[in-house]
């Protein structure tokens, strides 16, 4: 079967979200066993939080890449192309690759199916975990980086028994899958540590720290803080001086902001835990340079434009990544500035309107590519409601086009708000 099959067929799969679907891990156990339990033949880190956990789980898979290993790094959603979600030693899994193993997933759940073995078909995110679990077992990695989905107690990844279980900063987001309170969120974020495991993470809201806390006492987990691995002084080249595994570094990543510093923080704290108690050979300097190499694209990312104007994409896709993008465009002087924004539905449109809006001399508002999108009128209400001066365009084509127009070499675009509309962004920027 073809790689256009396999994505035919898999995005059939892409209505979970839709509807109030009840999700059991057991049902991805059973997958996995008559997979023959993939997720049994690698090692693995969890990593689970509401904004960072991608670029966290980037930064320890270059890491450990550069100390030598085979990795595999799984994370959500993608940019472009859902073979992005998969990476060995940094590769997208080819197209090959992927038609065949989503068929060979896909085929074992349809059996499951009519045998009983299973309620329903697996779910987008459940099939998509399950062919990342079977490509790393293929490609034999020493370490497979598990970015959870959502959540974390009932997400598919959490059917693995992980060295380090990795938490990241905790905000409001997805609300009504997860619970309304920051409290609550952070519960649910708890599920995956395990008796007697190890939870790596920061100080963060006092609410979480909370809830972690008492989650990872009841488990008897070891608390690794990542406080003294935050780089804090940066010298003239953009470095940051810090003193790891007894030798002081430069930590110089190509991820932009100052919110980084917290999830680079927590990949070395990581790295550092798999060397001294899990017997990998990681050693400061391949620390430095596996910051150095990241690649998270889409993060703060500058373009150029065909007419010199700057260009910054940002997946920013609640208040908490608004108030970080927020923080970097503090720092930058460029003027004019336009900002092109869509979003989805289920996110806080109005609050991060309010926080980014004010800040550009024009919004150019489009409805991004997915059937969760808001609509157009949700985002003109956002925007009239901050006294923004705004203009409705119908994609993200003609939201470019437009911007360009508009601005001059010495001015700034920003395009933010959902994962979908920075992708199209990088497209046509690509094109």
């Amino acid at each position: 079967m073809s790689y256009a099959s396999a994505i035919e067929s898999l995005f059939a799969l892409a209505a979970e979200l839709q509807t109030r679907r009840k999700f059991d891990l057991e049902h991805m156990r059973v997958l996995v066993r008559a997979l023959g339990n993939p997720e049994r033949t690698f090692p693995s880190v969890l990593v689970a939080g509401t904004n960072g956990k991608g670029s966290t789980s980037a930064t320890l898979a270059s890491i450990l890449q550069t100390a030598g290993y085979r990795v595999g790094l799984y994370t959500s959603p993608h940019l472009v192309r859902v073979n992005e979600r998969m990476k060995i030693n940094g590769n997208d899994i080819s197209d090959d690759d992927f038609a065949r193993l989503y068929f060979k997933v896909d085929d074992t759940a349809r059996r499951l199916v009519v045998e009983g073995g299973l309620p329903h078909p697996p779910s987008f995110f459940e099939t998509m975990t399950a062919l990342a679990f079977t490509a790393f077992a293929e490609a034999q990695v020493e370490m497979a980086v598990l970015e959870v989905g959502m959540g974390g107690r009932l997400d598919a990844t959490n059917i693995v028994e992980p060295l380090v279980s990795v938490i990241t900063d905790i905000s409001l987001d997805h609300t009504e899958w997860l619970g309304p309170t920051i409290s609550a969120i952070s519960r649910e974020k708890a599920g995956i540590l395990r008796p007697n495991g190890v939870m790596v993470t920061l100080p963060q809201h006092p609410e979480a720290n909370q809830v972690l806390g008492e989650v990872a006492t009841s488990l008897n987990v070891r608390g690794v803080n990542a406080a003294e691995y935050v780089p804090s002084r940066s010298t003239s080249g953009g470095t940051c001086p810090l003193r790891v595994l007894g030798d002081t570094i430069e930590v110089a990543s190509p991820l932009a902001g100052q919110h980084q510093q917290r999830n680079i923080a927590l990949a070395i704290a990581t790295a550092v835990e798999l060397r001294n108690h899990h017997g990998y050979t990681i050693s400061a300097s391949q620390i430095a340079d596996g910051i150095r190499h990241t690649r998270w694209p889409g993060r703060m990312e500058q373009f150029t434009s065909r007419n010199g104007t700057k260009i910054l994409l940002d997946v920013g896709h609640n208040p908490a990544g608004a108030w970080a993008l927020r923080s970097v465009l503090s720092e930058m002087s460029d003027q004019p500035r336009i900002l092109i924004f869509g979003c989805l539905r289920d996110k806080a449109v109005a609050e991060m309107a309010q926080i980014l809006f004010p800040l550009f001399d024009r919004v150019l508002l489009t409805p991004v590519d997915s059937p969760r999108a808001a609509s157009i009128a949700d985002l003109g209400a956002a925007a009239q409601a901050t006294g923004a001066e705004y203009e409705l365009l119908p994609n993200t084509h003609t939201a470019l086009e437009r911007a360009t127009q508009i601005v001059s070499s010495q001015g700034l675009i920003v395009g933010t708000g959902s994962v979908y509309l920075v992708g199209k962004l990088r497209e046509e920027l690509a094109s």
